[in-house]
């Protein structure tokens, strides 16, 4: 991964539109390990079906403030027969949902249960290259700030050496009570 650089910033330092920098340095960590599978992933989140994006977790660090995850992108997802027909690109509202979804999965770890999370807002979101279907898109996240209810993550993607997006989301536990935050 020679196009891409560690970023050595502040932890609650969000990545600004100049910046093509990783949020965390990826040396060391095995890309082609399993961490959790996707099926250990829906023990964790309550995403399902076509929104359960992640393949699997390949690291987390120790306190759960840091961890990579990989999208193995198909050529049979659903968004690809319409975006675009004559040349398929995984839309960046899903690259951010990968992210918001490993951010997910490591609150819910950090905790100990599968709670019902979900974004409530996504700030600086940047895009700045194309995954295909083939590609596998890697996803870092790095906590900001956690407490028993809400989280903050920095999210970004990695596909072929080069960031694809970033961008920074807030999260937060739902109440049982459906529909309410």
């Amino acid at each position: 991964m020679t196009a891409v650089r560690s970023q050595t910033e502040t932890e609650d330092h969000a990545p600004s539109r100049g910046e093509r920098s990783v949020l965390f340095d990826l040396a060391g960590i095995d890309m082609g390990a399993v961490v959790a599978s996707r099926a250990e992933i829906g023990e964790m989140n309550r995403h399902r079906h076509e929104m359960a994006l992640l393949d699997r977790v390949v690291w987390v660090d120790d306190d759960l403030t840091r961890g990579v995850a990989a999208w193995d992108v198909r050529p049979d997802e659903f968004w690809v027969r319409g975006h675009f027909p004559d040349r398929a690109m995984l839309p960046g509202v899903l690259m951010v949902e990968a992210g918001a979804q490993l951010g997910c999965y490591m609150y819910n770890k950090h905790h100990g249960a599968s709670q019902l999370a979900a974004f409530l807002r996504i700030e600086d979101a940047v895009f700045r290259r194309s995954v295909e279907p083939g590609q596998t898109l890697l996803v870092l996240c790095k906590g900001v700030k956690r407490s028993g209810r809400r989280f903050i993550s920095d999210i970004q993607g990695v596909c072929g050496g080069h960031v694809t997006f970033q961008a920074r989301i807030h999260g937060m536990k739902l109440d049982g009570r459906r529909g309410q935050a």
